[in-house]
């Protein structure tokens, strides 16, 4: 039952982290940087990105894995690398979609985000926020 309230309170952190990377790459895009010049998207996207890693590390530490790590700088280290590695993810999926294949950025950003949701809940369930077996972690 616990697994099961993971992935909901996941998939509620989720869809919020999405919201605030959409909020922040839409408000970039539609206002300073041009989706249409590949460097602009790509900056509005990385800076979309960081937002989205802030709120999503105290989230998910807090409300779905509820961790007790005491070495919080090695857990956001952790956390941030995940997040780089999906970060990578998220910019091929940009690159491939509106750079390469002429699709909407919209439609970009939708398949990046389902891509590198399930990406994140794995890398943060077996790497970042894992229990360890002799502790609660």
């Amino acid at each position: 039952m616990k697994n099961v309230k993971e992935i909901v309170s996941y998939l509620i952190v989720g869809v919020l982290t999405t919201v605030v990377s959409f909020v922040t790459y839409f408000l970039l895009t539609r206002t300073v940087l041009n989706p249409d010049n590949a460097i602009q998207l790509q900056i509005a996207n990385i800076i979309s990105w960081i937002c989205a890693v802030a709120f999503a590390y105290i989230t998910n530490r807090i409300f779905v894995f509820e961790s007790k790590n005491k070495n919080i700088f090695l857990e956001v280290f952790l956390f941030v690398m995940a997040r780089v590695l999906s970060l990578a993810m998220d910019m091929g999926c940009m690159f491939i979609v509106v750079t390469l294949l002429k699709r909407s950025d919209i439609i970009g950003k939708l398949v990046s985000q389902v891509v590198v949701t399930v990406a994140n809940y794995v890398l943060s369930k077996l790497i970042v926020f894992r229990k360890k077996k002799d502790s609660k972690n």
